[in-house]
């Protein structure tokens, strides 16, 4: 029997804690037996002393698990065990490591400063050389790729202080999407030539999924012909990621079925500059980068293909189930940076000679906000942990859905309140709150927006 928590607690023989819901069960009777206050508050203390009793009388009946709990990148050894849903020393060395660099080499007025010059690449080469060279790039790739195996968890630390400064850089599109494809369903010639370039930062992937305004995974109508030295691709793509800048583009194709259909799709490595590709920069609200994309008559060789054909889906599935906790994971970032710049605001900000923050209906605002941010912070972390795990792909599909969900949901109340307590100043270019409602209007529609994964979330639970 194991826990999940840093430090020791009571469980049954299921692993299930015993001490919170003692605590409950006494709470709950005085509120049912409407006692008044003054008993509830005594309830409380009973609950109190029963929880330190039961402690006692019941510590020395259950087993704990102190064995190590795996390496660097917090993988379990031993087929089975659980991780403990927190970070391991390594990991938040990673953590404050990458803090440092976001804070000090790509601050948020980085990215103001890309945009007002209407940079052509939409992020710094030099910031994301030093990013690759510090092993960002390479976290959750194995040492025989180039690799430093730290994880996704190790990847997800980084991806959340990249998003609390709104970094620019192809760090989502080339290794959370285009790396864990080419990781999961290319060939060992495949992973042995493109992940070292990938985790060195020479070599920028983009995936070419999404051809509408909504995300559909299973909607492509991008088709992919035999021909007698392979494929001849045709079709256009939008919304990719950094697909202007992208070295290679992983390309959805359909080799058989009609749009909707999961079986028939094909994955394809594509040149960015082959002969018939048509590259057109957008720019998004937020600053990120992203193109649509023409393919006309694209010739591609048969070596060029990720996977078996018409079997896609099972290589593009996870990579977006992994994309899409991701993405949270950077949502989580800023969502946990507009808070907080939102509360200190709160306690400089003064009005009627008090600080705005003293108003009890903005202190009530701020208790929500906050609550629902801890409740992100943990749908993210039990995400994260369940890739390293390598849980079953239904769990972790569930996992993705309710992160995206829950994250998507959070960042959208809490950019918001953000410039509602801030006011209409919020709004101008003079204070940076506002790049973190922009930054949530984007990233809630990447990879799926609330309502498409409640959705999907209540067809993979039977609902």
């Amino acid at each position: 029997m194991v826990t999940d928590v840093p430090t020791r607690r009571l469980v049954d023989r299921h692993g299930k804690s015993l001490i919170p819901l003692l605590g409950y069960a006494f709470v709950r009777w005085g509120k049912v037996q409407k006692l008044p206050g003054r008993k509830i508050d005594r309830v409380r203390g009973l609950a109190r002393w029963h929880h330190r009793w039961a402690t006692v009388q019941f510590a020395n009946t259950v087993e704990y698990d102190t064995e190590p709990r795996g390496e660097l990148g917090g993988q379990d050894q031993q087929k089975g065990k659980k991780m403990p849903m927190i970070l391991n020393e390594e990991q938040n060395q990673l953590k404050d490591m990458a803090k440092s660099f976001c804070t000090d080499k790509a601050p948020i007025d980085q990215l103001r400063r890309l945009r007002d010059e209407d940079n052509a690449d939409g992020f710094d080469r030099e910031t994301w050389t030093a990013m690759a060279e510090l092993g960002f790039a390479g976290a959750p790739f194995p040492e025989e790729h180039g690799g430093i195996g730290f994880g996704y968890k190790g990847l997800g630390v980084i991806t959340e202080e990249t998003g609390r400064t709104l970094s620019a850089s192809p760090l989502f599109s080339s290794v959370w999407l285009g790396g864990t494809t080419v990781n999961i369903g290319g060939s060992d010639e495949q992973k042995s030539e493109i992940l070292p370039k990938v985790v060195t930062g020479e070599l920028l992937l983009a995936l070419a999924l999404e051809e509408s305004h909504r995300h559909d995974p299973y909607g492509i109508a991008t088709s992919a012909s035999a021909s007698e030295d392979g494929y001849t691709i045709s079709g256009s793509k939008k919304f990719v990621l950094d697909g202007h800048v992208a070295d290679q583009l992983i390309v959805v194709a359909r080799t058989s079925g009609s749009p909707g259909e999961r079986d028939g799709l094909t994955l394809f490595l594509v040149d960015r500059e082959a002969e018939g590709v048509a590259v057109t920069r957008t720019k998004m609200v937020d600053s990120r980068n992203a193109a649509n994309i023409d393919f006309s008559n694209v010739a591609v060789a048969s070596d060029a293909r990720i996977g078996d054909e018409g079997k896609g889906a099972d290589v593009l599935d996870p990579t977006l189930d992994i994309g899409r906790i991701g993405i949270a994971a950077e949502m989580l970032g800023s969502t946990q940076e507009c808070f907080e710049r939102t509360v200190q605001y709160l306690k400089d900000r003064e009005q009627f000679g008090v600080p705005i923050g003293s108003f009890q209906a903005l202190k009530h605002r701020a208790a929500n906000m906050f609550c629902e941010v801890e409740l992100s912070k943990s749908v993210v972390l039990e995400a994260l942990t369940a890739l390293d795990e390598e849980r079953d792909a239904s769990e972790i599909a569930k996992l993705a859905s309710l992160t995206k969900a829950k994250v998507g949901e959070t960042f959208h109340t809490v950019s918001r309140e953000g410039i509602q307590m801030h006011g209409g100043i919020g709004m101008t270019d003079e204070f940076d709150i506002g790049f973190f409602i922009k930054r949530a209007a984007v990233t809630e529609q990447t990879l799926g927006d609330v309502n498409f994964h409640r959705n999907r979330y209540g067809d993979l639970e039977g609902y």
